[in-house]
């Protein structure tokens, strides 16, 4: 099955955006290039198979609890440090995964890294 991938609102969809036109004008420096790419890898991958072996993914407990709905986090990178992950959730319709956030991993998850983490809003159809 696959998903069609929609990206939150409003910071998410401009980041991208940012990347892409970035990445078109030959403007990108490499660390964008870096995330701009790996982030594309991933978007294909979820929108194939949410639970592809390489992104890893899992439900966050504690922003589940804090958003009253199941938030998922795939893996763009690992390894690395700060290496960046994606947030998302099911919805807002039947075959639709919406991207919530983007942010590197938190580096202490035991001592309420979560908290720092936040999302953002879910567009509103």
């Amino acid at each position: 099955m696959n998903f069609k991938i929609r990206m939150g609102i409003p910071e998410v969809l401009e980041y991208w955006n940012y990347l892409q036109e970035r990445y078109r004008n030959k403007s990108i420096n490499k660390n964008e290039e870096r995330i701009y790419k790996k982030w594309g890898k991933a978007l294909k991958l979820l929108s194939e198979n949410p639970n592809y072996p390489s992104l890893n993914t899992h439900e966050i407990m504690q922003l589940s609890r804090r958003y009253k709905l199941k938030v998922w986090q795939s893996y763009l990178e690992n390894k690395t440090s700060k290496a960046m992950r994606m947030y998302w959730v099911y919805g807002p319709n039947k075959n639709d995964i919406t991207i919530i956030g983007l942010e590197p991993h938190p580096e202490d998850k035991k001592n309420g890294a979560y908290d720092a983490i936040n999302l953002s809003n879910l567009p509103l159809d």
